[in-house]
């Protein structure tokens, strides 16, 4: 089953007892983006997700057909 990343944000945001501002100032991002995230508004740059997905303890999982060998060839990488 999928999720909207928005509904996941919201959901660790309660649990964390967080309000919108709290969570903002914690990632150093304005509280409207992160009223945008919780709305599903895809115009947002994706260091600022991060920084708002560090702060609730999510982690992002990209998939795709070339993974594995993406792995393969950037196993000594910093992560």
């Amino acid at each position: 089953m999928k999720y909207k990343l928005s509904d996941i944000i919201l959901f660790h945001r309660k649990r964390s007892g967080l309000t919108q501002q709290e969570l903002a100032e914690l990632a150093g991002v304005g509280k409207n983006l992160v009223y945008d995230l919780e709305k599903g508004h895809e115009s947002v740059r994706l260091e600022n997700l991060l920084k708002v997905l560090r702060v609730l303890n999510i982690e992002l999982d990209f998939q795709g057909p070339l993974k594995e060998a993406f792995m393969e060839e950037h196993a000594d990488a910093d992560r």
